[in-house]
């Protein structure tokens, strides 16, 4: 069965489209995953004092449509204390506080993750 030259452009573009659907929805699959994934680091790494800081990361989908979704990955019991253990501050007294460095490293292993989900993606 052969296709005419009219028909050529039309068939090329639905192979195109049918292609881009399903790498679309892989793509928000995986990034879906990966903001699971970063959360789930958090809690793992994350200072614990009285634990209540650790058990609050959580994933909100900040945006999704046809072909792309957008997830943030948040501290909804303690925010205000996310700046305060990643960079350090200064005390009361004097002196400074030491920095907690965990909400970077685990933002460094979820590009690395969401990098190679993208490509394993596209390559099927």
């Amino acid at each position: 069965m052969g296709i005419s030259i009219d028909k050529l452009a039309g068939a090329v573009m639905d192979g195109l489209k049918e292609y881009a659907g399903a790498v679309a929805e892989d793509l928000k699959q995986a990034a879906k995953k990966t903001a699971e994934d970063c959360a789930k680091e958090l809690r793992s790494t994350s200072p614990t004092a009285t634990g209540k800081y650790r058990k609050g990361w959580k994933v909100k989908k900040a945006f999704e449509s046809g072909t792309s979704a957008r997830y943030t990955v948040h501290n909804a019991t303690a925010y205000q204390l996310t700046h305060l253990l990643e960079k350090g501050h200064a005390k009361r007294g004097g002196g400074r506080v030491a920095a907690i460095p965990h909400i970077a490293l685990a933002e460094e292993k979820a590009i690395e993750q969401m990098t190679k989900l993208a490509k394993e993606a596209c390559d099927q």
